[in-house]
């Protein structure tokens, strides 16, 4: 399992003095951003194909408060992805330096291509890179109906 370790700094921190909501959302995007670019889909890559990461959602359970003083591992799982690879969804977990599960998130994103501004498949030798990464027990192949279940607004909405 992937994982990135985080000293826990006096900025990180909330009024209530324990770990803020926007450091773990930070810390997961260094976290993914460091196994991305340790496996083929660095700047030049990514520049090369006109490609982007695009975030449709973090779903944030906390389960033990984070204090500084002590550094924490968030970990990167691979939970889906679509047969295209167009689609990605990664489980983080936090833990203390005991192996305690401090927080989970689940997130959902795809990629994007940047000139067009629409989604697009990703290329075949990053989607290898991508399927390297070790899987949750519960990972699934994404479809499109899949990344709209928690964003539909209801139709008299006209939206």
């Amino acid at each position: 399992m992937y994982t990135k370790e985080f000293e826990v700094r006096w900025n990180d921190i909330d009024a209530n003095r324990h770990l803020a909501n926007s450091a773990y959302i930070n810390y997961m995007s260094h976290t993914r951003l460091s196994y991305l670019w340790e496996h083929g889909f660095g700047q030049k890559k990514m520049e090369e194909h006109n490609i982007g990461p695009v975030v449709f959602y973090e779903h944030m359970y906390y389960f033990k408060e984070v204090f500084p003083g002590k550094p924490i591992k968030v970990s990167l799982q691979l939970k889906g992805l679509s047969e295209d690879g167009m689609y990605f969804s990664f489980v983080h977990n936090f833990y203390d330096q005991e192996g305690r599960n401090l927080a989970r998130c689940e997130m959902m994103a795809g990629w994007i291509d940047l000139t067009k501004r629409k989604l697009r498949a990703l290329p075949d030798e990053l989607l290898d890179n991508l399927t390297g990464l070790d899987k949750t027990e519960d990972f699934y192949t994404i479809t499109k109906e899949d990344t709209r279940k928690h964003g539909q607004l209801p139709e008299h909405l006209g939206l």
